[in-house]
């Protein structure tokens, strides 16, 4: 069983140790986190270091990839850039739930994650850095750009295209086919009829543009 590290240590981290040690693929060597005291621990595993202690840390503990716990899709991705930096030799793992269902012919690129519930119906093309929250619903055909997040019982319908960054909130439904551009945030409870271009919070049912908003804005 390879060894991972786990870049965060807050409440996102809780649900990926729980994936990790259900899906009994990678052993969790050590939490990686730059704003935590090293010695502090997250469901019995040991905050280590900051992310700068990552190379001499990967090779203490024999470590042979990472899985990046932050919830924020801009700051994860990156952390991600800045990880390929430090270290380029470890790469990115993915983490899906044993009760989460994934349709043939479904791709899920590097560090993605798939949590309890979730759905990926056939044909979906999931990129990296993604998060599928629980109990949440990808189509069939549908694609969730890079460093994209569907929230806690988001669903989309067949088709839908989710830009990059792009935060779906709890409970929002997509109707079939369509597609909302790269940076936006769809709040919780919305229900997306029509297209809505990139970087904008949209809201409402069904959904409206409500403002601009800048990549890397906080929304959680």
């Amino acid at each position: 069983m390879e060894n991972i590290f786990l870049i965060g240590s807050s409440g996102h981290a809780k649900v990926l140790i729980d994936i990790v040690e259900r899906e009994g693929r990678y052993r969790i060597a050590g939490l990686l986190d730059s704003f935590k005291t090293p010695g502090d621990s997250t469901l019995g595993y040991t905050v280590l270091g900051g992310v700068d202690d990552l190379p001499g840390l990967a090779q203490q503990y024999a470590v042979d990839g990472l899985l990046i716990a932050i919830g924020d899709n801009y700051v994860r991705v990156q952390m991600a850039e800045r990880l390929e930096q430090l270290c380029p030799q470890l790469p990115l793992v993915t983490a899906i739930h044993p009760a989460a269902v994934i349709g043939r012919n479904v791709s899920l690129g590097s560090g993605s994650v798939v949590m309890a519930g979730a759905v990926l119906n056939p044909c979906c093309r999931v990129g990296r850095l993604c998060i599928m929250n629980t109990r949440a619903s990808l189509d069939h055909d549908s694609v969730l750009g890079d460093g994209a997040s569907l929230a806690p019982g988001a669903v989309t319908g067949g088709g839908a295209l989710i830009g990059a960054e792009t935060a779906v909130g709890a409970g929002a439904v997509v109707l079939h086919r369509v597609e909302i551009g790269a940076h936006s945030v769809i709040g919780a409870g919305a229900v997306v009829t029509r297209n809505i271009p990139a970087g904008v919070v949209a809201y409402g049912c069904p959904a409206k543009v409500v403002r601009q908003r800048e990549r890397g804005e906080r929304y959680l």
